[in-house]
């Protein structure tokens, strides 16, 4: 009993760790990324996003250097599809952005909840309880609340947010399944897709950046505050990039989605605290109490019995008797 007991804190506070890992730099890199573009005008965020690839397959490889990485194995046609779901997100993120009004932007961003639980609905059977559903909701309507303002819509603005969602919900699915499916861990999984990602979006970055703000990146008149802020947004990325695998892994898309909206709350309560209190009312006081309360519902609701249950296992590619496929599903578990 003491055992089962020590093993059960134990996972929380590695689940308190990754969460704390993944939203310090999550909100670290958005502080570091705002002052290098709106500060010094790097305003290159396909590129730049490419620059955090290289870094992070860096530091793949001194990890694999030092022995903290095993060898592992992802079949190719796996990795093409990973990196086409993550770079249509990325690309799909920022040509929302600037074909889009902020609040449509923002409601477009809330749309991967939805469409991360309709994955997992379809292709893992999981069921939510109505306690679940319902914190959702409340998450939902509490960042809505306190980030969407204006809304407006076009055409190939609706176009290009309905691929970032899709996309994006694809690629953070993807990372769960491929980590259960080949068992990788997050080392291993950003050992194959980061050098893909990193070579691909610097292939095709600078021409999607010169589309989307008729600037080339390699006019960019650096200066030693802009070089300073770069290195620190690839520094941090690495975190970002490695924490996401590592929560992703450990809970699913859709709880990395709901509690990652603290991230949303933090940067509009450090954005008030560091850059003024304007826009600052009601509104976003009672989103943001919202948003907390749905969150801290949604963890209690989820982690009890029922609150959210995966009904199937990964399916199997060929047929075994019986008793077989029982042992596997006991090892699964």
């Amino acid at each position: 009993m003491t055992s089962s007991l020590s093993k059960s804190d134990k996972k929380k506070v590695l689940d308190f760790a990754a969460w704390s890992f993944n939203i310090s730099t999550s909100v670290g890199i958005i502080m570091v990324n705002k002052a290098l573009m709106a500060t010094y005008g790097f305003s290159f965020a396909t590129t730049l996003t490419g620059l955090h690839f290289v870094t992070t397959t860096l530091m793949t490889i001194v990890f694999r250097w030092l022995g903290l990485s095993q060898p592992s194995h992802l079949p190719v046609a796996d990795l093409i599809k990973f990196v086409v779901f993550s770079n249509l997100s990325i690309v799909g993120m920022n040509v929302s952005l600037m074909w889009n009004s902020v609040g449509f932007y923002q409601i477009a961003k809330l749309c991967m909840i939805p469409a991360s639980c309709l994955l997992e609905v379809v292709f893992d059977h999981v069921h939510y309880s109505r306690d679940t559903k319902l914190s959702i909701m409340v998450v939902l309507i509490g960042v809505a609340v306190c980030t969407v303002t204006d809304v407006s819509v076009n055409a190939k603005g609706l176009a290009a947010a309905v691929i970032a969602v899709w996309s994006t919900a694809l690629q953070q699915y993807y990372v769960h399944f491929l980590q259960r499916k080949y068992s990788l861990n997050s080392f291993n999984l950003l050992g194959h897709t980061a050098p893909a990602q990193a070579g691909s979006l610097l292939l095709v970055g600078p021409f999607v950046d010169y589309l989307l703000t008729g600037k080339r990146v390699d006019h960019f008149g650096f200066t030693s505050l802009a070089t300073f802020f770069l290195t620190l947004s690839c520094i941090i990325a690495i975190g970002v990039n490695l924490s996401q695998f590592i929560c992703i892994g450990r809970f699913s898309a859709v709880s990395f989605q709901v509690l990652g909206h603290m991230k949303t709350v933090l940067v509009l309560s450090l954005g008030f605290l560091f850059f003024g209190k304007e826009g600052l009312n009601f509104q976003v006081v009672l989103g943001m109490i919202l948003a907390v309360v749905g969150m801290i519902w949604y963890g209690n609701a989820s982690a009890k019995p029922g609150g959210k249950e995966r009904r199937s296992v990964l399916p199997v590619r060929s047929e075994k008797p019986k008793e077989a496929l029982d042992e596997k599903d006991g090892s699964e578990k």
